[in-house]
């Protein structure tokens, strides 16, 4: 009984797979460093692309991370102020649960800060001799001054802004909802229905300015194969060397020892047979 045991446990230990000892590797990775600024203002809540804008917004940006093989990617959230809320990273999982986790109430100032999501943006690449990627996520509606200035900042350290349009040049209401259900319309302060449209000039002067590209959000096919195009065509560089620390399976040990025991339990089962007949 000791040795089936012993053979029973051994073989339970094999199933799990232990894993001792190291190999180290060292790996190189290549690739650009990209900043996704995300526009999080009251008008991203427009409904004029479904199922809205901000939630059109998220679909791109994960659709995009999704395409990512080694690329290091960072996350600015903006309204009427910019916010960092992932730094430069290469856990994709992680950036993927901050944009699902994004929303309108995420910034207490009114507007859109396009000049402060570039500026905060630019300053997130902590490695000049890396390409610089940044994709800007909007409808385009500026409420600030000093686009140029940001604009020229961005150029100046090389960093190529993607620029993707979502909203309708016709525009949407802003929706006021409570508990999932549409109560009224964003009003003005004369009592007139809000209507915000998409202000591609804007988004398309960004892009034209820092070497990018300006592309319309509407279709995610469209955006993926453009994106993965500029991408390509970028230089790629040796960002990060890394060890990697691979255990070794040591299972076979076990399924040895498990089968030793049953070969010794058979010859100890044999023998005591033969001297059991002899006593009878």
């Amino acid at each position: 009984m000791i040795l089936l045991a012993v053979t029973v446990f051994a073989l339970i230990i094999a199933l799990v797979n232990p894993k001792f000892g190291t190999k180290i590797e060292t790996v190189k990775r290549q690739g650009v460093d990209i900043v996704f600024a995300i526009d999080v203002s009251k008008s991203m809540m427009a409904e004029d692309i479904a199922p809205s804008r901000l939630g059109k917004s998220k679909q791109l940006a994960t659709q995009i991370i999704n395409n990512l093989a080694s690329d290091r990617i960072g996350i600015v959230g903006y309204a009427g102020s910019a916010f960092p809320m992932l730094p430069i990273t290469t856990d994709y999982s992680m950036a993927k649960m901050y944009i699902q986790d994004m929303h309108t109430e995420m910034v207490s100032s009114m507007g859109t800060a396009l000049h402060q999501a570039i500026e905060v943006g630019s300053n997130y690449f902590d490695d000049p001799k890396t390409s610089k990627v940044m994709i800007l996520i909007s409808d385009g509606e500026d409420h600030g001054d000093g686009i140029s200035d940001a604009v020229a900042m961005a150029k100046d350290k090389g960093i190529k802004i993607i620029t993707i349009g979502v909203g309708t040049p016709a525009g949407g209401q802003i929706p006021i909802k409570q508990n999932g259900r549409v109560i009224d319309y964003k009003k003005d302060t004369d009592g007139t229905t809000v209507v915000t449209k998409l202000n591609e000039a804007t988004l398309k002067e960004i892009a034209q300015n820092t070497g990018g590209v300006f592309m319309y959000g509407s279709k995610t096919d469209e955006v993926l194969q453009i994106v993965d195009q500029t991408l390509q065509k970028i230089e790629k560089t040796d960002f990060e060397s890394q060890q990697i620390a691979d255990f070794q399976s040591q299972f076979q040990w076990f399924v040895g020892l498990a089968l030793l025991l049953l070969i010794i339990d058979s010859i100890v089962l044999e023998r005591r047979t033969a001297w059991m007949k002899k006593i009878n």
